[in-house]
């Protein structure tokens, strides 16, 4: 295999170049982190037309005095012919090379020529850092790799980030950004574009949105509806649930955790002096995106990307910058905790301790805060036009002075100011907090104001209170009890994402028990005949939908399985401690997504079936044994096991912990595979499709919309005494005074009357109301089942809206 390529060889001039250039800063900084973050920029594998340089922040070798000596580059080749994309385990051999780094401060450098660079057509060559201690060989992984094949547990490879970015065929797009000398109409001080917000945005998880489960499968939807549009040719009702957006949240594509008992990508299984023999796979795992362990961060997860290449999602993004109406791009970035695993791939000094969500990282360490930073940039380079920040709120610091955490915004001060360079342009993206403070505190639903990043960076979108995690449209007086948080988005909700239904809103509402009589409101017997009906019906109807894009102010957000009414819930395999605890609390799932014809599907479900569960009632009883199991034992599973065992139930009656961790992971897939969207395209209502559409679009000709409600011109508020409906309503001037519009939606409740004369008079009761017209009124949009006049009748879940020229 050595001669298809020449042997990397150590250029020492070029290493000793980058030794000068890390002297250099760290003598002109005084500030650790300020030299750490020019440092961070040349960490991991950057290609050179004479070269490629290497870098790693190693601080444990410096720590526990591993000599330099002792301290390698391996690279790794693999054959021209080697597939990243290909699942199948086979074993590959590479030819092995190892190179020895120079070592200055806390950080190894080197220059190496004859390296293969991977690119879109071809795997490149894989390299980590290899060092000798106690007689043994142990492996450092690059953290701020772009490309990671085979797993963040793998070797990163080396890649051709500049061939990507000249080649990428959304180039004109950030061209179009504007030149250093046309950057002179901008909002920032120093005349970098910053990214404008979308009008309404739409989130997707890869790894459900198409049948392929990738990145190139979201690329082919969004080609498809381009191509479409383009010829005027009308769109299937699946495809509307996709189109009339011009901004995207992907979900994160962030490199995962693995499940050490049952996913093994990289496994090496013998090796030489000069060749190392490897089986290897692209990672199949299942997860919804937030169980990352920071290592690779910057790198696109290898399990959504069918080729295994990095330019799949670019070729993404590109897809949706080519619509008629070009699509933003929002990256959906989870550093605010890494995964257990992560530990094992990170330095000590990237971690403070234990969290909530496994590792709390440690903010304060100068250069592990850069590196964060430096992910950060590197990940949105890719092309991204927006970054949220998940779960704003868990990014907090210790403060040894009081002994106790806060909140870091100086970190999240930071991240804003990251600037991302794409086709030779530089540019600010949209800035996207979720943010719930003071939560996990008790009284966090009333407590927080959703508004402190805002505050501190008023260019920036938060989701806001309707949005965040908890809420269950499902239950009876949901619209009334949260009316207090939908007037604040009135009020002064144009820095808010707003809208009903996510990831988060809709997995929570599978959790609900709607058995419970007590402790919580019933069912709304209004949204449909059965769970499933009400689940689907609460988190996508008229009067939502046009509450958020036809009235209120902010950027609205929908999720794109609620559009499509097809089932999501907290799916993953890569967690084998708490594998089925976190499978006992989505025991409700069955109630509210599974309809019996549904389990009796030949396509779903097989892998439980064939542990010998029939029918849909017989799982459901066993599930709801399995979550009182859970309670009943503090989830020790060896006694859970005995008691279900006690039970007739189609595991046997000698059930041991293994068999309900194997139960588990049957479940997690299966439901991972029913809440594939390919599966659910036949199902779409055009009706509905078209008139989701058509909300959206409204929303795009009133752009104005945005804004917050004038105090003095608008008005938004409720009918009361609400008689036995929540009748939502209000009034709207365009600020050009071109036109009003006038609003009303049954959000729950019977039947209700309504006409622009009906309104007007309701809100000539309040003092606070301005005066409005009751001439001249037509209905602009109206909700499927509302006639299209004046005075309506609204039932549940319906809406109309009308409109006048002043």
């Amino acid at each position: 295999m050595s001669s298809e390529y020449a042997t990397p060889t150590r250029l020492t001039d070029r290493t000793d170049d980058l030794v000068s250039w890390h002297e250099t800063v760290v003598s002109n900084h005084d500030d650790d982190f300020e030299a750490a973050k020019t440092l961070s920029t040349r960490l991991g594998a950057h290609t050179t037309t004479e070269a490629v340089e290497f870098g790693f922040w190693t601080p444990e070798l410096v720590e526990r005095g591993v000599p330099e000596s002792k301290v390698w580059l391996e690279l790794l080749t693999p054959p021209t012919e080697t597939d990243p994309g290909d699942t199948d385990h086979r074993t590959v051999s590479f030819a092995r090379e190892r190179i020895p780094m120079t070592r200055a401060g806390e950080y190894h450098w080197v220059a190496v020529e004859d390296v293969r660079a991977g690119t879109r057509d071809e795997l490149g060559a894989l390299y980590q850092l290899v060092y000798e201690e106690g007689g043994n060989e142990h492996t450092i992984q690059d953290p701020v790799s772009y490309s990671v094949p085979f797993g963040a547990f793998a070797p990163a490879e080396v890649y051709d980030l500049d061939a990507l970015d000249q080649t990428r065929a959304d180039r004109d797009y950030f061209e179009a950004l504007g030149t250093d000398d046309e950057r002179v109409s901008t909002t920032e001080d120093d005349g970098i574009p910053r990214i404008d917000p979308a009008t309404s945005m739409l989130e997707i998880h890869p790894g459900t949105a198409t049948e392929r489960g990738s990145l190139a499968g979201l690329a082919e939807v969004y080609e498809g509806i381009a191509e479409k549009q383009r010829a005027g040719d009308d769109l299937e009702p699946w495809e509307r649930a996709f189109a009339g957006y011009d901004g995207i949240q992907v979900m994160p594509v962030e490199p995962l955790t693995e499940n050490e008992e049952e996913h093994d990508f990289w496994s090496v299984t013998d090796d030489t002096e000069d060749e190392l023999s490897v089986e290897v796979a692209r990672p199949e795992m299942i997860n919804w995106g937030y169980d990352i362990v920071v290592s690779a961060f910057s790198a696109p997860n290898p399990a959504i990307l069918e080729t295994g290449r990095p330019d799949e999602l670019v070729d993404f993004i590109a897809a949706c910058h080519d619509l008629p109406r070009p699509i933003k791009v929002v990256f959906d970035v989870a550093l605010g905790h890494a995964d257990n695993r992560g530990a094992e791939l990170l330095s000590d000094r990237y971690i403070l301790g234990p969290g909530m969500y496994g590792k709390h990282l440690d903010y304060t360490e100068p250069t592990a805060r850069a590196v964060f930073l430096e992910m950060q940039r590197r990940k949105m380079d890719f092309g991204a036009d927006g970054i949220r920040v998940d779960g704003a709120q868990d990014f907090t610091s210790y403060d040894p002075e009081t002994g106790e955490m806060y909140h870091d915004d100086d970190f999240l001060a930071e991240m804003d100011r990251v600037t991302q360079e794409v086709a030779g342009t530089e540019y600010r993206p949209w800035m996207i907090y979720e943010d719930g403070r003071p939560w996990p505190r008790e009284d966090w639903e009333l407590a927080s104001s959703y508004r402190a990043l805002i505050e501190q960076h008023p260019h920036s979108f938060q989701w806001s209170p309707i949005t965040f995690a908890h809420n269950t449209p499902a239950l009876l007086t949901f619209w009334a009890t949260k009316w207090w948080r939908a007037r604040e988005v009135g009020e002064f909700g144009g820095n808010w994402l707003t809208g009903v239904a996510n990831h988060d809103t809709v997995r929570r509402g599978t959790q609900i028990d709607p058995t419970v009589e007590f402790n919580q409101s019933p069912v709304n017997p209004y949204l449909g005949d059965d769970y499933p009906e009400t689940l689907d019906e609460a988190y996508d109807n008229a009067a939502s939908s046009m509450l958020f894009h036809c009235f209120l102010p902010g950027v609205p957000m929908d999720f794109v399985h609620a559009n499509m009414r097809a089932p999501w819930g907290f799916i993953r395999d890569t967690d084998p401690t708490w594998n089925v605890k976190v499978v006992s609390d989505e025991s409700k799932f069955l109630y509210w997504q599974v309809r019996d014809e549904d389990f009796a599907d030949d396509r779903f479900f097989h892998r439980v079936k064939d542990l010998g569960f029939d029918s849909r009632e017989e799982l459901l009883t066993f599930m709801n044994a399995l979550s009182s199991a859970v309670g009943a034992t503090d989830y020790d599973l060896d006694v859970m096991a005995a008691m279900l065992s006690a039970m007739d139930q189609p595991l046997g009656d000698d059930l041991s912990a293994e068999d309900l961790e194997a139960y588990g992971y049957a479940w997690m897939r299966d439901v991972h595979d029913f809440a594939n969207l390919g599966y659910w395209h036949d199902e779409q209502d055009e009706s509905r499709a078209r008139f989701r559409h058509q909300t959206r679009e409204f929303r795009h000709d009133r752009p104005w919309l945005i804004s917050d409600l004038d105090e003095d011109a608008d008005y938004f508020t409720y009918r009361h005494p609400t008689d036995g409906t929540v009748l939502y309503y209000g009034f709207r001037n365009s600020p050009d005074g071109s036109e009003q519009l006038l609003f009303a939606a049954n959000m729950e409740g019977v039947p209700v009357q309504v006409s622009p004369e009906s309104l007007a008079d309701d809100a000539a009761g309040d003092e606070n109301a301005p005066t409005i017209p009751t001439d001249g009124w037509e209905p602009a949009l109206v909700a499927p089942g509302v006639d299209d006049a004046t005075d309506v009748e609204i039932a549940n879940g319906q809406a109309i809206v009308w409109r006048r020229e002043p």
